[in-house]
């Protein structure tokens, strides 16, 4: 490797760093933007919320990948890149003096997701250009290694992400950090933004888009010629549901899902589960370095294909795995006390509205809400119509309520048959039913958070890198597969698009939908059917359609 090919290698993933930093700070304080932003609905809806704030950034990549992929394979790689991260760090840091909803209300919110739908358009035309401007300086039968080191980016972001937001807590008090100190991670932006755009000058354009202007064979409508021909459409969507798609699930499962999971559902001290998947992010990271090298001996597919297999076979043994080393307690009181919801299936909705404007009155809504909240996994019986619905603990049953009863009525709390109660006194019962409740899972020892003196955090971690590794065989080599599937002349924006609706929508919506299937069928694991089943999709049809393309030359089309 020459000292200028360590130069693009090293400008190049650096900036790349900043940028994913700068995205996913907002996904690693999401409990704290929820409070800070959404605070005008209760605490459930307000993170739901907040995830669906973190999803509009991915929602908007595939946007971004078309309007810089369009700029990229018309003016150059390097200029294009370059105006990404302008936009990324510059919204970044607003983020981090955007006054909250106590201050100016609905404004907050509303500025926030703006502001996010701006780094998701930048974030959509950054990784397409850094990987085909690596790629397109790599010697032939190098370029998974030389990609490889672009992958590492987006785990080392998250990494950084999750050091800074780290050093900031154990600096201050909780409180303070909640009040203003999550802030400092976003204003340290402008400093990253400074650095990155510096080195970003110091960049020629890529070598093969630059002989490629020169002869005059540059694309004039790279969307046209992207999109609009079946030959390269069909590969585009080839890369998306053969390749990116189950990718992008195993990524996010392996990092964002599993942090998600600790904190939310295994109640986990946030710091303690931080510290632990940034351990296993420092063991996994240079497996992206390892296997992208391999794939250039051995091919690109049978690595990512295998990454996407072991996913599938081994998610749900993993994660039981991870609730019994991390919250025995909750793994022991499911065994011997489970909690069962026996409520008259007409009556029960989605727990989760993502528009906010659902009302979940029902004594079905009301008993599993009071479980999600408590992140208590349940199961389902279906009753009688017209039955009240009740919580069973063990043999405790705590009958629910409704909120908004027929003929002036409340439904009475008492632990014997239901009875009808004035509607002024609804308060009241809710008041019982939650005492009733709380006294039972107390009773059935549900712990309200993990025991940190419980958490076998050496096997907690060692599980989390078992995720990282996978992570890393799916998204090691594809950096190189897509460059190699697709001509010069276009290569920007035909990979762009697969990649980031792949990452963007497949990916980026996760943990909301998972979560929502979890807070629906109320068990803690199911949630992982949905990335289960993306990926073994993307297995079976990258396994019968999608070519190897580690031999093929990056010139011949052009």
């Amino acid at each position: 490797m020459t000292g200028e090919e360590k130069k693009v290698i090293f400008a190049s993933s650096l900036g790349t760093v900043f940028e994913w930093y700068d995205f996913y700070l907002y996904g690693s304080l999401s409990a704290v933007i929820a409070k800070q932003f959404f605070s005008g609905v209760n605490p459930t809806a307000a993170f739901i919320f907040a995830l669906m704030a973190f999803a509009a950034g991915f929602a908007v990549r595939p946007f971004g990948a078309l309007m810089f992929g369009r700029l990229g394979d018309m003016i150059g790689r390097k200029y294009t890149f370059l105006v990404t991260i302008l936009i990324m760090g510059l919204s970044t840091f607003i983020v981090g003096i955007l006054p909250n909803y106590a201050t100016i209300g609905i404004a907050a919110p509303i500025i926030l997701i703006g502001l996010r739908l701006l780094q998701g358009l930048a974030l959509g035309g950054e990784y397409g250009g850094a990987a085909t401007y690596v790629a397109e300086h790599a010697p032939h039968g190098r370029r998974g290694n030389y990609t490889s080191w672009i992958q590492t980016t987006a785990t080392l972001g998250l990494f950084l992400s999750l050091l800074v937001i780290l050093g900031c807590r154990v600096s201050m008090a909780p409180e303070d950090f909640d009040a203003w100190g999550w802030r400092i991670p976003f204003l340290i932006s402008i400093v990253l933004l400074g650095v990155s755009v510096w080195i970003r000058l110091m960049l020629n354009e890529s070598p093969a888009f630059k002989r490629m202007k020169d002869e005059g064979k540059h694309s004039k409508a790279p969307l046209t010629e992207s999109f609009a021909r079946w030959p390269n459409l069909k590969i585009v969507l080839l890369a998306l549901f053969g390749l990116v798609a189950g990718q992008a699930v195993v990524w996010y499962t392996g990092q964002f899902y599993a942090l998600f999971f600790l904190t939310q559902t295994l109640k986990v001290d946030a710091q303690a589960a931080n510290l632990m998947i940034a351990g296993s992010l420092l063991i996994g990271t240079p497996f992206f370095v390892i296997f992208g090298t391999l794939s250039d001996r051995i091919g690109r597919k049978p690595i990512i294909m295998a990454g996407l297999a072991l996913a599938c076979l081994t998610y749900f043994p993993i994660f039981k795995a991870i609730t019994h080393y991390a919250n025995p307690a909750l793994e022991e009181a499911i065994a011997t006390s489970p909690v069962v919801v026996t409520a008259d299936p007409n009556e029960c909705s989605f727990q989760f509205n993502p528009v906010g404007t659902s009302q979940f009155t029902s004594s079905c809504d009301i008993a599993k809400s009071a479980l999600v909240r408590r992140g208590i996994p349940y199961s389902n019986e279906a009753a009688a119509p017209g039955t009240v619905a009740t919580i069973r603990v063990g043999s405790t049953a705590i009958p629910s309520y409704s909120a908004v009863p027929a003929a002036g009525t409340a439904v009475s709390l008492s632990h014997g048959p239901a009875t009808a109660v004035p509607a002024a006194d609804a308060k009241a019962a809710g008041a019982a039913f939650d005492k009733g409740l709380g006294d039972a899972l107390k009773a059935a020892n549900y712990p309200a958070k993990a025991d940190p003196a419980r958490v076998d955090t050496v096997m907690v971690v060692a599980l989390l890198s078992i995720l990282v590794l996978y992570v890393t065989m799916v998204y090691g080599p594809i950096a190189a597969m897509l460059v190699e599937l697709f001509p010069t002349k276009i290569r920007y924006t035909s990979m762009s698009l697969p990649y980031h609706i792949g990452n963007g929508w497949f990916g980026g919506f996760l943990p909301t939908t998972s979560f929502a299937i979890v807070a629906a069928t109320g068990d803690i694991y199911s949630g992982l059917w949905y990335p289960i089943a993306i990926a073994a999709g993307t297995f079976v049809i990258g396994m019968l359609f999608v070519r190897e393309t580690k031999d093929v030359d990056i010139y011949e089309h052009d």
